[in-house]
């Protein structure tokens, strides 16, 4: 048996390839658009990928199902409840998928959404099961929350007591050597305690994830409704491309290059213009009305909060970086990066552009602190709700970064606004989003609120 994992930071995502090596036929799960990794991996191993299964209707990525229809003929899998506008293979509980010796058993796990299944991967049909790819049910550290996209009958409240029966009669009773294998980790939108881990065993959540621990059906449905992040918007368009027909994504895409002449043509023209800088060298200059989403950070998430599904984008990057970040705009749906242009390689701009540079005001917690005491500045705490739950600055107005973009007629323009996050990168994304509508006293506070516990706790 092959199972490889493939798992990518910036959406927290996990995908797999199983294969039978006896037999050359495999099946991919959960993938995502950007497919050729699949392919040079079944091709190394022998494999011919037949069929591809998503485990539900991902919201955080466009899957990649149709991408590889179009690669291979692959068949298209979903639990039984999932409606689409393609042809599907509607997989029912306790149905098997045979690729010769290797076996997947359907296991219907809804919870995070109605149509949500999990694979129980035995290497033969008579073996112990080896390892269960939990979709977006069972995490390392948590469950799925069932308030994304309910795309069928029933409130959350009931997705969440399916989620009980899910875990409590299906998952636990696995073995505890069996591996879990989920879809998502740390950082995802999808649920509340993700651990970095990418794998785990029934065993081991069965000790310690909070949310499959001995509890009752009500006191497990108020755990997993409560706290959880805010819902990206562009979420909901993932979810209906997801289950609609669409294009599908050029593999070999490459966004061009823009000239100066260009991009102040596109900046005339109202394009989106995402910063792929640090915030410091986005702090230090540029370009009047774009947008800081950091390279090194969630770009395709931040990105997909920030623009809409389809807006025209042109991105700043460092050398070298500008495919690789439309590639990740492209997973989430967001087709129209049109081009790029790069700073020096010292990070800064060419200075043809000089007359449309601007700093980005930084404030300090010792600023900070002074600013609150004489009552001179509104401060927005974009944190989502979890993180709140851990302590919050006096006085600050909670709108999280996700919800920011529609929110922002709630914001007092009478004073200065300072905004912070927990670690002073996502505060550099809601500053900048800020004064591109047209706010200009906006600052970020520079650490975050990590950084304002500390200097309060030692002065």
């Amino acid at each position: 048996m092959i199972l490889e994992q493939y798992y990518i930071e910036c959406l927290s995502h996990a995908s797999y390839l199983i294969g039978d090596e006896s037999t050359g036929r495999a099946i991919v799960v959960d993938p995502r658009r950007d497919i050729t990794e699949y392919l040079d991996d079944a091709r190394r191993h022998g494999l011919t990928i037949e069929g591809v299964i998503n485990t539900h209707f991902h919201a955080d990525f466009v899957s990649g199902h149709l991408e590889l229809l179009a690669a291979t003929g692959a068949w298209i899998g979903f639990g039984e409840a999932a409606e689409t506008d393609y042809p599907i293979r509607r997989l029912a509980h306790g149905e098997h998928v045979s690729l010769g010796e290797v076996d997947l058993e359907v296991l219907s796990t809804p919870g995070h959404t109605w149509e949500s299944i999990s694979l129980l991967v035995r290497e033969t049909p008579q073996a112990r099961p080896t390892a269960v790819l939990t979709g977006d049910s069972l995490f390392i550290g948590d469950v799925g929350r069932p308030d994304l996209v309910n795309l069928g009958d029933g409130s959350n409240t009931d997705l969440a007591r399916a989620m009980y029966r899910t875990i409590h009669q299906t998952l636990l009773e696995l073995p505890d050597a069996v591996t879990v294998m989920p879809a998502h980790g740390a950082g995802s939108s999808c649920g509340k305690n993700l651990s970095a881990e990418l794998t785990s065993t029934i065993g081991e959540q069965r000790r310690t994830n909070p949310s499959v621990q001995p509890m009752s059906e009500d006191s497990f449905v108020a755990l997993i409704t409560d706290g959880q992040p805010a819902v990206p918007e562009y979420f909901h368009v993932n979810a209906a491309l997801n289950k609609g027909s669409r294009a599908v994504l050029d593999q070999d895409r490459s966004i061009p290059a823009v000239t100066a002449e260009q991009l102040r043509a596109e900046l005339a023209a109202g394009t989106r213009v995402l910063d792929a800088r640090t915030p410091d060298d986005f702090a230090a200059e540029h370009l009047r009305g774009s947008v800081n989403v950091g390279f090194d950070g969630r770009f395709a998430e931040t990105g997909g909060m920030v623009a809409e599904i389809g807006d025209r984008i042109v991105l700043i990057t460092y050398p070298g970086e500008e495919q690789e970040a439309a590639m990740r705009l492209a997973r989430i749906g967001s087709d129209e990066a049109v081009g790029y242009f790069n700073v020096d390689s010292d990070g800064t701009f060419t200075a043809e552009l000089a007359e449309l540079l601007q700093a980005a005001p930084r404030t300090t917690v010792e600023e900070l602190d002074r600013l609150l005491a004489d009552d001179a500045v509104t401060l927005v705490d974009i944190r989502n709700p979890g993180e709140r739950e851990f302590g919050v600055i006096s006085g600050s107005l909670p709108i999280p970064l996700a919800q920011l973009r529609s929110r922002i007629d709630e914001l007092p323009i009478d004073r200065p606004i300072v905004v912070h996050c927990a670690g002073g990168w996502r505060s550099s994304v809601a500053a900048s989003l800020l004064r591109a509508h047209g706010i200009e006293q906006v600052s970020d506070l520079i650490g975050g609120y990590n950084e304002w516990i500390d200097h309060n706790a030692t002065a």
